[in-house]
């Protein structure tokens, strides 16, 4: 599917990951195209699913996050475990990943012992066989 979008597609692509708010005109202006391609490009892009959604961060500051790593029984349904993982407080994004885990969690809550709390919950979901957790420390992005 990447393969049919061009140097503009990726453009646009790029600019919207660092500002999903910006204008289709600074857009426009930016890679030299007009408003109506940019928006036209932007609506071609979404249907063809290359971009899913538009979304905002949250500035977590006073926040402490941490990824948990969930090992998954053999006999459990991993889509399952993580559908009941996201209906717990404090659990962000889940992925559902390969290795010697199942799931990578991040959660996040005011205090580390807020995050004890959280995973003491992920470890009563049905399916779990084990947890490890790191807290995360510093976070770099581009």
């Amino acid at each position: 599917m990447l393969d049919r979008i061009d140097d503009h597609d990726s453009k646009i692509i790029q600019i919207l990951q660092n500002d999903s708010r910006k204008p289709f005109v600074e857009i426009a202006k930016e890679i030299d195209l007009s408003e109506s391609a940019v928006r036209r490009r932007v609506k071609n892009l979404t249907d063809m699913g290359i971009i899913k959604k538009f979304t905002i961060e949250v500035n977590n500051s006073g926040q402490t996050s941490a990824i948990t790593l969930i090992s998954v029984s053999s006999t459990a349904d991993t889509s399952k475990v993580s559908s009941n993982l996201m209906k717990l407080k404090g659990i962000e994004i889940i992925y559902e990943i390969t290795g010697q885990y199942d799931i990578a969690a991040i959660i996040s809550a005011p205090t580390i012992s807020e995050i004890n709390s959280y995973i003491d919950e992920v470890r009563k979901i049905e399916g779990v066989s084990d947890t490890n957790t790191v807290i995360i420390l510093k976070t770099i992005k581009q």
